[in-house]
């Protein structure tokens, strides 16, 4: 059996209620990653197949980490064929399924995903061909409400225009027909097209319901309508379900994560037993008892009190200043001062804040100081357009059959190549089960497109042919070999014409002119071979990319949406003004409780010490705008709360003033 002695009462009681539907209110800080792992492990000893057991999160460092946490706890397999626990996301257990029966949707099953940055070129590319150059429409706001509809989430005044809105619905039938011609799917299709299959194929669902007869749901208070559906598919009938989550830390309504999944649990399961986990692990009660007093103020919640056995640690430290600068520049030295003074290395710092424009000054005062900081959601070298492109034709010189690099470039910069002629090659492959281009090659294939059609097939299987035979060639050098066929194809022409800002064109272009340098290095061996060498180095390069989460001893700057699920020992959280914190759009969309539940996440994140800090006046275009603290600052009770500028006027003890000096003098040395 597996001991459950080390989780507390309620944990524990979370832990072995295993049959009909329970939700568990996991208060933040609380061990639910510890109950969560010990109820999986506690279920398998009880009997229960590993292989009936789902757990699902929302990110894939949880599920990374909730696999090596239950990995410990359950005996080892002793074959690949004995079964083991489903932990995985949302769109990680769609993609299963869909790899198994999307062929039933009319895709093959090597669909590539795209990401944002795919999804958006896709939105510009159709609205450049649709909107005259009068017509000014934001790319970016159709691409978030086309997501919105596809998740089944309620439009609010806050939404955008109606004219983006209607936009964004209008073009929702070329937007899926254009990723369908590439055998593509994005985010929200993992789930919208999981639905589908469920609705218009009983048996698919049937036989996830038969697999998955257990099902647990982390953060349940982020789940959207979709993701609701799904997993009301999956537990309706069984009702072996476990809800885990804090309706006082949803924070994702501008994405479709609707509260009312948690607040109203027992509407769609009248039986589930309720289970609150309420004794924090992580923080001190000076910090708890100032977030609970602050997310109390929200009329519709579930009534829960986080305590801790941490001891009362120091009260929180609030202090104005004079504009962003001066924020920034007093954050970092009392860093600054914990490393020298106090030997707190800057990896237990973070510096939190509401909007990624925040992090200007921050950085700034950072550098000048010498601190190693790590910024949280900057975009990845390897996720830029222009990489990605140029990447998907090295890729198809190599193999014309890879038909997710070849469908991507197919049209860019376009030929001729339409969304509908690509979806009919699809088409024609799946019939013929070969690649696209395979099916390009063809004359049967081609016999039955139009002339102007079959002529811009023929030209691109004549470029494609064309550079790779100059590949074959010993001599070739890889740069100059690029930069040529680049420049047949006037890629940088396609580059600058779909930028309005002529800097961000050129700006591309260096990126991608840097990487094309960097092709010929010391090795001597055919352009073939190079070239692929060269490919896995930039695979190699992007993996890395994508595991930098951990940045060593380096101050964390991240944004109040960032940090859910995250802890520091030092916090500070900058800039809490109104129009900041809360967002001056929460009064016009009515999300003030949201934006306090935003504040009470960032509190909760500090261990050891928390700093909140508000400026009197913040740069505007250059010019200084006055400002506000925010209102949420009047809910923290003075009794918890101690200005920072007074406490700085005040005379150090002689003993601590010592202290200081020998530590200082130590660390010197």
């Amino acid at each position: 059996m597996v001991d459950l002695s080390g989780l507390n009462p309620q944990q524990r009681e979370a832990a072995k209620t295993l049959r009909g539907p329970v939700l568990i209110l996991a208060g933040a800080g609380t061990g639910k990653t510890s109950m969560l792992t010990h109820r999986v492990a506690h279920m398998v000893a009880t009997g229960i197949a590993p292989q009936n057991i789902l757990a699902v999160t929302f990110t894939n460092k949880a599920a990374r980490e909730m696999k090596q946490r239950v990995a410990k706890l359950l005996p080892p397999r002793r074959s690949k064929e004995e079964g083991w626990p489903t932990i995985c996301t949302f769109h990680s257990l769609c993609m299963r399924i869909l790899r198994r029966h999307i062929e039933q949707l009319g895709y093959k099953r090597n669909f590539v995903i795209y990401d944002e940055s795919e999804q958006l070129g896709v939105v510009r590319k159709i609205l450049s061909a649709i909107t005259g150059p009068d017509t000014k429409v934001d790319p970016c706001e159709v691409q978030s409400l086309l997501s919105r509809i596809k998740n089944g989430s309620a439009m609010s005044e806050g939404d955008g225009t109606s004219k983006v809105a209607d936009m964004a619905a209008h073009i929702r039938r070329r937007y899926d027909s254009a990723l369908k011609a590439c055998n593509a799917v994005d985010f929200d299709d993992l789930l919208v097209l999981t639905l589908k299959l469920f609705a218009e194929h009983p048996q698919v669902l049937a036989e996830c319901r038969d697999r998955y007869q257990w099902v647990m749901v982390d953060e349940y208070q982020d789940t959207n309508a979709v993701q609701f559906d799904l997993v009301r598919s999956l537990a309706v009938e069984h009702r072996n379900l476990c809800a885990v989550g804090d309706d006082d830390q949803s924070i994702y309504g501008w994405r479709g994560a609707q509260i009312s999944n948690l607040l109203d649990f027992e509407k769609d399961f009248p039986e589930a037993k309720v289970i609150k986990l309420e004794q924090n692990y992580r923080s001190t009660t000076c910090i708890l008892e100032a977030a609970n007093a602050v997310i109390a103020h929200n009329p519709r919640r579930r009534p829960k009190r986080l305590w801790s056995r941490n001891g009362m640690g120091e009260k929180i430290r609030l202090q104005a200043f004079e504009n962003e600068e001066v924020e920034a520049r007093t954050v970092v030295e009392e860093i600054e001062f914990h490393r020298i003074a106090k030997r707190i290395p800057w990896r237990e710092h973070a510096i939190l804040f509401r909007t990624n424009m925040q992090a200007r000054p921050l950085e700034a005062a950072l550098r000048t100081a010498g601190v190693r900081y790590h910024l949280i959601g900057g975009q990845s070298f390897f996720d830029r357009r222009e990489i990605r492109d140029f990447l998907a034709y090295l890729k198809t010189f190599i193999n014309p059959n890879d038909d997710v690099s070849m469908l991507r470039i197919a049209n860019v910069p376009a030929r001729g190549l339409s969304d509908v002629t690509m979806e009919r090659l699809l088409a024609a492959s799946q019939e013929r089960k070969c690649s696209v281009w395979h099916a390009m090659e063809q004359e049967a294939v081609r016999a039955e497109m139009a002339p102007r059609t079959r002529l811009a097939v023929e030209g691109f299987l004549a470029l494609i042919n064309k550079w790779r035979e100059v590949l074959s060639q010993p001599a070739a050098s890889l740069a100059q070999w690029a930069n040529q066929w680049l420049a047949e194809i006037d890629y940088a022409a396609e580059l600058c014409r779909g930028e309005k800002d002529a800097t961000v064109g050129e700006n591309r272009l260096r990126n991608l002119k840097d990487l094309v340098a960097t092709m010929d290095g010391a090795d001597l061996s055919a352009p073939l071979d190079r070239l692929s060498g060269f490919l896995e180095d930039m695979t190699l390069g992007a993996d890395r990319e994508s595991e930098k989460e951990e940045a060593g001893d380096a101050v964390t700057l991240i944004t109040t949406h960032s940090c859910k699920g995250l802890e520091y020992p030092h916090v500070f959280v900058v800039g809490v003004e109104e129009g900041l914190l809360p967002h001056s759009r929460s009064k016009v969309e009515g999300t003030l409780d949201e934006e306090r539940r935003l504040f009470y996440v960032a509190l909760t994140r500090a261990m050891k010490t928390l700093t909140v800090t508000h400026c009197l006046a913040r740069k505007k275009y250059g010019q200084p705008i006055l400002c506000h603290p925010s209102s949420f600052l009047k809910d923290l009770p003075p009794e918890w709360v101690e200005d920072w500028e007074k406490l700085g006027r005040q005379p150090v003890p002689v003993d601590a003033g010592k202290n200081l000096f020998a530590a200082m003098r130590e660390s010197l040395e």
